[in-house]
């Protein structure tokens, strides 16, 4: 069997919904033990968030689903002095805290990261806020949505006619998780060499930013705003969406001899020595000029022979998938990007596993994601606490 990158870390996640969960998702598959420290009346939202409405009310929508397999679940309500207890236990052997409440939250339960570095100075404590934990909008709240429109990312997108434009999936909570992940990385590395745990401030608003490092650059050195172009690519052209004859391709000539290759394939060597197209800055200004050029080529054949001889020209190119081809074509067959595991009492499901493929280290899904409470019994009483008193917690409604 090979070695877990992460074997022996432990982790409790106090997280929710999707920042957090994608975060300590990714801790997981590389073998971190991770305990979800959920609440007792129905637990992380993501449970009961989905398009099953049989799977939400077994509190496993497929939002939850998505991201917490290879994770275990504990109930505990830390708003109540035993449940605080009890946490505090646990932290004195964890590795990691991560939490995605507002600013506050945690200080206020009592359990923020001055109370559990006092008991445990190892540990490494990440905060995921959507605006980090100072400033004047910290305390504001924030969803997926509210980031994308207030980092200018959706004043990027779309064209003339449909603008601002939202990404079409929750991509400020998701980068926030990943840079989450990578953060608690960075911190472990460095209490690897000094022993010194820490305090870890992410912000969906600072994590989505540099993403754009490329428009802002040229809004921040060149002083040129950003420009709507749709499916096209301002670096250069052709490059971008165009139709064919049975669809649209996607073509990307970003290098002269990309540019070259694309005339010859179409057979519109004339292109090549048109003042208009001839060098590539003049070929981006007049874009709009070539696209019906290109276009009235690429309507001849199919996009999938214009793919074929493209690519073999070494030209960029590719078809436009619909999210069910694209998550079953051949190359993420080969490369198991999608992983399946047993739910119990619907069947086997496909989830995503890890994507970065270690040669040694090797991350895969190995559990589904927990039932609410499903590792009660196992992690209480590992803390010593007996199945009399566990009944009794749970009727307190402790856990």
């Amino acid at each position: 069997m090979s070695q877990k990158l992460l074997a022996g870390i432990k982790v409790l996640d106090l997280t929710n919904v999707l920042s957090g969960p994608f975060s300590t998702l990714h801790l997981a598959l590389l073998g971190a033990e991770v305990i979800k420290v959920e609440n007792p009346k129905g637990g992380d939202l993501a449970r009961c968030l989905g398009i099953l409405p049989e799977l939400n009310k077994r509190l496993m929508g497929t939002s939850f689903i998505a991201q917490n397999c290879n994770k275990k679940s504990i109930t505990l309500n830390t708003k109540s002095a035993e449940g605080k207890a009890i946490f505090l236990r646990m932290v004195k052997d964890a590795d990691v805290v991560v939490e995605n409440f507002r600013p506050g939250v945690m200080d206020r339960l009592g359990i923020g990261y001055g109370v559990l570095s006092a008991i445990n100075p190892k540990l490494i404590y990440c905060a995921i806020s959507g605006f980090g934990q100072t400033g004047p909008d910290a305390l504001k709240p924030a969803y997926d949505q509210i980031i994308q429109g207030l980092s200018g990312e959706m004043a990027v997108n779309g064209d003339e006619r449909l603008n601002p434009l939202r990404t079409g999936f929750p991509v400020c909570d998701t980068v926030g998780g990943l840079n989450a992940a990578f953060a608690v990385m960075a911190a472990l590395f460095h209490r690897e060499r000094t022993g010194e745990g820490q305090f870890i401030d992410i912000a969906l608003l600072d994590s989505i930013m540099p993403l754009m490092g490329w428009v802002a650059a040229n809004l921040l050195i060149g002083k040129q705003q950003p420009t709507l172009m749709g499916n096209d690519n301002f670096t250069a052209a052709p490059s971008g969406t165009f139709k064919t004859l049975d669809g649209h391709i996607n073509i990307a000539a970003n290098k002269q001899e990309q540019w070259e290759a694309v005339c010859d394939v179409l057979d519109l060597p004339e292109l090549k020595a048109d003042p208009r197209f001839q060098e590539r800055d003049t070929r981006k200004k007049n874009r709009k000029l070539l696209t019906p050029l290109l276009e009235a080529k690429l309507a001849t054949k199919s996009t999938a022979i214009w793919v074929g001889e493209l690519n073999a020209k070494d030209v960029p190119s590719g078809e436009i998938l619909s999210l069910e081809q694209a998550l079953h074509q051949p190359q993420m067959n080969h490369r198991e990007v999608l992983k399946k595991v047993p739910l119990d009492g619907f069947g086997e499901i496909e989830v995503f596993g890890l994507t970065a493929r270690f040669e040694k280290t090797p991350g895969t899904v190995e559990t589904p994601p927990p039932a609410l409470g499903e590792h009660n019994a196992e992690v209480y009483s590992g803390l010593g606490i007996s199945g009399i008193e566990q009944a009794e917690l749970k009727a307190r409604g402790v856990i």
